[in-house]
């Protein structure tokens, strides 16, 4: 369901792939290759959501703003929003990590690398860095992420491509 309001369209790459129960309205914009899956929620209505080329907003998020300038919603490239999650007028850097039930909280940013665990919340204006996991509410600082799970993660976005590419060929309405 993808709907304009007060004349704003949302702007979608042909390439992306979007659930057909997900709600995109107003003014956000999906990059290439980005999924956006099931009962998801962009609402667009009082500022910009972004969302870059290959990140995924999983089943039950929802991403909204507030109509200050500064709290638009950009979500950059490669990044993973786990399950249920709530994104709210904030930043989340290229290869930024949202685990499932978690909300990031309005001018709060998430570096690139960085990783907000399952259930955990990230306070307004908080920043967590680059290659740290924290957790937690309100979210704490609990350790540096080692090599190896750095590059787990990392692998999470073109996962998601490649499901959002299967979802597009073979979903059929029964």
């Amino acid at each position: 369901m993808i709907y304009a309001l007060d004349g704003i369209a949302p702007r979608i790459d042909p390439s992306a792939w979007i659930a057909p129960t997900a709600v995109v309205v107003g003014d956000v914009e999906i990059g290439a290759e980005a999924s956006i899956w099931f009962g998801v929620v962009l609402r667009g209505d009082t500022n910009l959501i972004h969302i870059g080329a290959r990140s995924n907003v999983q089943d039950n998020a929802v991403v909204h703003v507030n109509p200050a300038a500064e709290h638009r919603c950009w979500i950059g490239e490669d990044v993973l929003v786990g399950h249920a999650a709530i994104i709210h007028a904030c930043t989340l850097e290229d290869g930024a990590f949202v685990g499932m039930g978690a909300t990031v909280l309005d001018g709060a940013v998430i570096e690139g690398g960085g990783v907000l665990a399952a259930g955990a919340l990230l306070s307004p204006n908080k920043r967590l860095p680059a290659g740290e996991l924290w957790a937690g509410a309100p979210a704490r600082r609990v350790r540096e992420l080692g090599g190896d799970e750095r590059l787990g993660f990392a692998r999470g976005a073109p996962g998601y491509v490649e499901n959002g590419r299967r979802f597009g060929r073979g979903l059929k309405e029964l």
